[in-house]
């Protein structure tokens, strides 16, 4: 059941403490895209989260798109923040995660990973061994795929909630 219990639990991408997440280790943070950072319907970036990502990047962070989404999706947001981004990334299948961390060098206690579902998201950051933030997800509006996933995510947080380890509205860090 742990496997989707996130470390983190944040209202949205823009409430973390990313000084935190420095000061913890974490070099580099992998976002989700869709319901994360845009709504799945949407091709614009805000300036709310242009600046945040310009900031991350000052900052020292390595900032990367870690989607299922296809690269046609991706690359809209990618070009337009000015990061890197993996497309069709099979979360919660293991192995895009696990290359990406032996292809840039990374520890794995130097990356985060942050998204609004605990069925792909958090599963495929704690079954490697990264850093899991779960964030509220941007729309109520999902992919008919997600839609399923969800189902099965709110019986996930029942159990979590009945285990007193997770409780959805109770923001943690």
């Amino acid at each position: 059941m742990e496997i989707y219990l996130p470390d983190i639990y944040q209202k949205s991408i823009y409430t973390i403490d990313y000084s935190k997440l420095l000061n913890r280790g974490i070099k580099c943070l992998l976002y989700d895209l869709d319901n994360t950072i845009a709504p799945g319907n949407s091709k614009e970036v805000t300036k709310k989260t242009k600046d945040l990502f310009t900031s991350l990047k000052q900052k020292g962070f390595k900032v990367c798109i870690f989607s299922n989404s296809p690269k046609f999706r991706t690359k809209i947001f990618t070009s337009k923040l000015k990061i890197d981004g993996i497309s069709s990334a099979g979360k919660p299948y293991t192995w895009k995660l696990r290359r990406f961390l032996k292809n840039n060098g990374y520890d794995k206690s130097e990356v985060a990973i942050i998204g609004d579902q605990l069925m792909t998201d958090i599963k495929v950051g704690n079954k490697v061994g990264i850093t899991t933030i779960l964030v509220n997800p941007v729309s109520e509006r999902d992919f008919l795929f997600t839609r399923f996933n969800r189902f099965f995510e709110e019986k996930k947080m029942a159990k979590l909630t009945d285990k007193k380890l997770f409780h959805k509205g109770r923001f943690y860090d």
